[in-house]
């Protein structure tokens, strides 16, 4: 039987935009994985009257309902009471979960526990109760009327564990299939041209399904399937992505890899090599998003960010004369920034950027947009020319910096710079 959810996230402040709801995606990412349809996120505020309205049409459309939010002690925290009332089920108190309540203020906390807090240990009549180690709001599920209806706490570092630790086993029992997808990454082709050259099979497949998101500066396809069991949807989805990684060829840096960052920290892991950055428009993205990475540290020694002029001539020691001749702009300095910066950290690679994001020319007149991205190894020195037109200033530096970390695979792997 297919299995179809909605999400309801119950908090004012995700709809005055305080906080972004992480949750809804955390938990789509969990249910696709066990096969369970998610059709419908919603979101409410603190309102009882709001909450039944939303129940009431999510009931008619979904068989399970997984709620975030509203289970504090405090006077607006009304989800599982409202939840409860809207399904006929009374709310019954377990002592024992409010010692496990008072047990946390006392060893987490190192406080009493207020008063108010005891409301946290009613739950709807014959409902399975979720522990919450993390915190004071355990969660619960039942069922009713043929709807699966499970209540989980706001914050994601409570939400989170009780999701793996309980509700994935909990809808695991329900659900007989399995959806499972890889995600195909490329660069250096837009979406609508790799869409164009995909558009006959995609529209033609219904399962698996192949579908295009663009990233800041990539794309990415993602092949799903559908089956009774993982190894039949590992089956089904391995021809796909063969022969779509076949078919566009080199601009395919990945599958299942974050970005291209960690594409190159892999393949300098294999190869046992580092490199170093000189970064000038993008202002240390290149390092930024390397080491974000745990296990930076044996691929990246480090870099520089010449901002000005003169650092690239004071610090990594860029000629005099290449600066005044050519400018900080230009290929040749983008080739010796990557040169200097190889030689003085001591890595196998250099790596260096340097452009204008804008909003204006630089005092040249070198339009914005223009972007040199340079690679230094023993068997020689490789420059890129970007021209990006007049992006956004934060668009030309991220794709400033994804150029740079791919002419690092490129080279890694063979293909031409």
């Amino acid at each position: 039987m297919s299995h179809t959810a909605e999400l309801i996230a119950v908090g004012t402040e995700l709809l005055l935009g305080n906080i972004a709801n992480t949750n809804a995606q955390t938990i789509s990412q969990s249910l696709s994985a066990l096969g369970i349809n998610v059709f419908w996120h919603t979101v409410v505020g603190d309102n009882p009257d709001r909450l039944r309205e939303v129940l009431n049409i999510a009931r008619r459309r979904a068989d399970i309902i997984i709620t975030t939010g509203g289970l504090g002690p405090t006077y607006d925290d009304l989800t599982k009471q409202t939840i409860s009332a809207a399904f006929g089920k009374p709310l019954v108190l377990h002592p024992e979960i409010v010692e496990d309540i008072r047990r946390f203020y006392e060893s987490a906390l190192h406080v009493p526990m207020p008063g108010n807090n005891v409301r946290q240990a009613e739950f709807p009549e014959g409902c399975t109760i979720f522990d919450n180690p993390a915190g004071t709001a355990p969660g619960c599920a039942f069922e009713a009327d043929g709807v699966h209806v499970l209540m989980l706490p706001g914050p994601p570092n409570e939400m989170e564990p009780m999701l793996r630790r309980h509700v994935e086993p909990y809808l695991r029992r329900l659900s007989q299939e399995v959806i499972v997808s890889h995600d195909i990454m490329t660069f250096g082709m837009g979406e609508s041209s790799v869409e164009e050259l995909l558009r006959e099979r995609m529209e033609h497949m219904e399962n698996p399904t192949l579908a295009t998101y663009a990233k800041p500066s990539e794309v990415r396809l993602r092949a799903t399937a559908k089956a009774p069991t993982m190894a039949k949807a590992e089956a089904m989805l391995s021809p796909v992505v063969k022969e779509v990684t076949n078919l566009l060829g080199d601009i395919v840096y990945g599958v299942d890899v974050s970005g291209l960052p960690e594409a190159c920290m892999q393949m300098l892991k294999a190869k046992k090599l580092t490199f170093a950055a000189a970064e000038s428009c993008t202002g240390g993205m290149v390092a930024e998003r390397i080491t974000a990475l745990p296990g930076a540290s044996q691929v990246y020694r480090g870099g520089v960010v010449s901002y000005w002029t003169s650092v690239k001539g004071a610090v990594l020691g860029v000629p005099n004369e290449i600066l005044d001749t050519f400018g900080a702009v230009s290929e040749e300095c983008a080739r010796a920034m990557a040169e200097r910066v190889r030689v003085i950290t001591g890595a196998d690679l250099g790596v260096s950027v340097t452009g204008v994001a804008g909003p204006d020319p630089d005092e040249r007149g070198v339009p914005v947009g223009i972007v040199y991205i340079g690679l230094s190894a023993a068997d020689g020195t490789f420059c890129r020319k970007m021209d990006s037109g007049r992006r956004r200033r934060d668009r030309i530096q991220g794709l400033a910096a994804n150029h740079a970390f791919d002419i690092i695979r490129r080279y890694l792997s063979g293909l031409p710079i």
